[in-house]
């Protein structure tokens, strides 16, 4: 069956930076555009950013844009989300995702598969 894991996440002050990554079996990686989602506690699940299947197209919500950057290794079937400049406002549980849509996927219902979430805390 298909799985996404994601590594652990962690506690960082602000202005620090994390790196995720996410491991995917079960599916043919390359087949598959990937992104990252967040979920604050009382929010709605939203979009981080997105890579194509190839790696060649990304995307990212303005919130994050410039800060963090999502990169893919098909040859490991990983994809990454290194954020830098942490705000407390990055604090949320971070999920991959993986679609089997072409071009890049901005909302949760194009996503076929999801890993189970990690904890990303900054503190002020």
């Amino acid at each position: 069956q298909v799985q996404l894991v994601e590594s652990r996440g962690g506690l960082v002050q602000a202005g620090g930076s994390l790196r995720l990554s996410c491991a995917a079996s079960g599916l043919t990686f390359g087949s598959y555009a990937m992104g990252w989602f967040r979920q604050a506690p009382g929010k709605e699940r939203e979009f981080v950013a997105a890579i194509s299947r190839s790696g060649g197209s990304t995307d990212y919500a303005d919130s994050v844009k410039g800060r963090f950057t999502i990169s893919r290794d098909n040859a490991k079937n990983t994809v990454y989300l290194q954020m830098n400049s942490l705000k407390p406002e990055d604090t949320a549980v971070y999920y991959c995702a993986a679609t089997g849509d072409y071009g890049l996927g901005y909302v949760t219902n194009r996503y076929d598969y999801w890993g189970q979430g990690t904890q990303v805390t900054v503190s002020s």
